[in-house]
């Protein structure tokens, strides 16, 4: 490709970054693109795909969250045929076969720990969103995808800004030994303007509250609340902005829609009917539209759900309500309406934001903290540009406005550095798990063990012998903790349930212990399915759920199951008790709005939930070599994978 030349794919004409990407793909080069959200990657990304495509290599295109895996499989089997993508997931298997297959980035690196046959064909790998590698729940499922997969794979790692994109490529091409070129790209196709609202100077600018908080006009209602409560025991809450007021002088300034992030599920519904009441954005004819794809995409035995009657009231009014409780039918119509202009203020989780690419006009901030599972803490400058790179449309708009609504809890300075820049790099979060390293002695020697124990980016960047003498430590100690409970020989090589656990990707030993040896011959298949589902699930502080006291069946199944210490210590005694019902009632062929009797859950939770247990099942049944088990598992899979469950294409 000559410079100063046009150069076009899919009648796009590329940019110079998106040409100097191509080009490193031509080149067989591996690929790290960093760019503002908006700026075209995925074009680079179709690129690759198109051009393997045609040479008969195999593409894994990689997301961090299923509902991602799930919207690209839908897009490249409309762009590339039915017959040429396939999608792994955890408990979806579509034409694995295909040339082109999306995966969530926790099966791409499961097949390289096990060596599965498919590594072999593959050419490329694309890595969305790779800066989920700094996540620190999962971003060692980034990092071992990199480090375990063969020098002859090439990758191509997508992601917004990232600082240390240079040293994070240096990285990869010292472990792969091939070149990996840098691709940086910083200005936005529509430039972003960055707003704070306050409850008594309005809209104003990130300079002007700044301004204002110097000259102590800004002072925090929270402490003067505080104080009148100690003196006079007042019951006055604090003076804060209200979304309904930002949404009205979005509209009188015409920076509608709007994508208002909020961080609780409960916040987003409980916003989207209080603005419903005193407001209505449509026509007569967009409310038909509305009702039209409603009634076309969502079944008539869940229209009575709460959840779907409180959407289809808002979505008449231009409303939407995006968040992981719903049901999946209904994420999908509020896609749709949003991306036709129907939905003028849409009220959104983060996870609208991952790789979902529809823009607004208007980006706003109910708070910019967040609960992170343990404590409230400022949201890091990756997750606010995520979301804040949704507003601004490509080829509609000069500018995108992005408002947070300021509660002035002192934390102003932390704020106002937090909008300035995108200035998170990416961090190395590699630890060693059970799976990985009864993985690691089961395929490699002592000094390939070495060398990949030094491969991780931590390493890399410290280049400290001691960060390798002490991640060495770490694995002989897990060694020595795997032998005591007979996973390992002592001749290093991997016992029956060794091998079990290399197949168990998550609650490794648990898992292993309950369904490796005979305690299984002792459940019923509703009992082991209640066991599974308090294995996988994930507590949240809003889940109640409701159960008999009287009913001490829990605790039975629990004395039946626990017999060790591993098993003592990491079963979730209570979730047994708390999904009992639940598990036992859909096990037993209950209809899905049953299951709101049972407890505060939300339908989509209800449904990932489900999806967790099958996945979980399907890591035991191709684990085990026991015949009774595998049919066992079987059965507990059709109970629960059943209905609105199973995913539809």
């Amino acid at each position: 490709m000559q410079e100063n030349t046009q150069v076009k794919f899919k009648n796009f004409i590329l940019d110079p970054f998106q040409v100097k990407a191509v080009e490193a793909i031509e080149k067989n080069h591996s690929v790290v693109v960093s760019a503002a959200t908006g700026t075209g990657k995925t074009l680079i990304a179709d690129y690759a795909i198109n051009k393997w495509k045609n040479l008969n290599k195999r593409i894994i295109y990689t997301a961090p969250i299923k509902a991602l895996s799930n919207q690209k499989y839908r897009d490249f089997k409309a762009e590339y045929g039915e017959k040429n993508v396939g999608i792994m997931t955890g408990d979806v298997v579509i034409n694995p076969e295909a040339h082109l297959i999306i995966m969530t980035t926790e099966i791409y690196r499961n097949m390289l720990m096990t060596n599965d046959p498919i590594i072999k064909t593959i050419a490329y790998v694309i890595f969305d969103e790779i800066h989920f590698m700094s996540d620190k729940e999962r971003g060692t499922i980034w990092e071992e995808s990199i480090i375990f997969a063969p020098n002859d794979i090439r990758v191509l790692c997508l992601s917004a800004t990232i600082p240390n994109a240079k040293e994070f490529a240096d990285w990869i091409a010292s472990i792969k030994d091939h070149e990996v070129e840098v691709v940086t790209y910083e200005k936005r196709a529509v430039p972003l303007s960055h707003f704070l609202y306050d409850v008594d100077y309005g809209v104003i600018t990130a300079q002007q509250a700044n301004e204002l908080s110097k000259n102590n006009q800004m002072p925090d209602y929270y402490k003067i609340m505080r104080r009148k409560r100690q003196r006079k025991k007042s019951n006055e809450k604090p003076k804060v902005p209200k979304h309904s007021e930002l949404v009205k002088i979005l509209k009188q300034e015409g920076k509608l829609p709007c994508i208002f992030f909020a961080f609780s599920r409960r916040g987003c519904e409980e916003k989207a009917e209080e603005l419903a009441y005193k407001n209505d954005f449509l026509t007569p004819e967009e409310k038909q539209k509305v009702i039209r794809l409603f009634n076309q995409e969502v079944k008539e035995e869940y229209r009575y759900l709460e959840s779907v009657k409180l959407l289809r009231n808002v979505l008449q009014k231009g409303i939407g309500v995006h968040h992981a409780g719903l049901l999946p039918a209904l994420k999908e119509v509020v896609e749709e309406l949003f991306a036709q202009g129907i939905i003028r203020v849409l009220y959104a989780t983060e996870t609208f934001a991952v790789g979902i690419n529809m823009p607004a006009k208007s980006v706003a901030f109910s708070s910019l903290v967040k609960y992170d599972g343990v404590t409230f803490n400022l949201l890091r400058s990756k997750e606010y540009f995520q979301m804040a790179g949704r507003a601004g449309r490509r080829g509609i708009d000069k500018e995108g406005f992005v408002i947070s609504m300021l509660e002035r809890r002192n934390e102003l300075p932390k704020i106002l550095e937090l909008i300035s820049s995108d200035s998170e790099p990416i961090i190395s979060q590699f630890r060693l798990e059970p799976n990985t390293v009864l993985n690691m002695v089961n395929n490699y020697n002592e000094e390939e063990i070495d060398t990949i124990l030094k491969s991780n980016f931590d390493y890399f960047i410290k280049k400290r012998d001691d960060v390798g003498i002490r991640i060495k430590a770490r694995f002989n100690n897990l060694v020595k903790r795997l032998k005591k409970f007979k996973y390992i020989n002592e001749d290093d090589t991997l016992t029956d349930k060794g091998k079990f656990a290399t197949q168990i990707y998550s609650n490794e030993l648990l898992v292993t212990e309950l369904f490796s040896g005979s305690i299984h011959k002792q459940l019923t298949e509703n009992e082991m399915c209640v066991l599974i589902a308090s294995i996988v699930y994930e507590f949240r502080r809003s889940d109640s759920f409701y159960f008999d006291k009287k009913n001490k069946k829990y605790q039975w199944l629990a004395g039946k199951v626990i017999q060790n210490r591993i098993i003592e210590k990491e079963l979730n005694v209570k979730a047994i008790r708390d999904l009992w019902k639940v598990i036992n009632a859909w096990a037993n062929g209950c209809e899905f709005e049953e299951l709101s009797e049972y407890s505060e859950y939300q339908e989509g939770d209800y449904i990932r939930l489900f999806r967790q247990m099958v996945d979980c099942m399907n890591q035991i049944r191709k684990a085990t070599q026991d015949r009774e088990l595998e049919e066992k598992i079987v059965n507990c899979m059709n109970k629960i994978y059943r209905d609105v469950v199973k995913f539809e294409f």
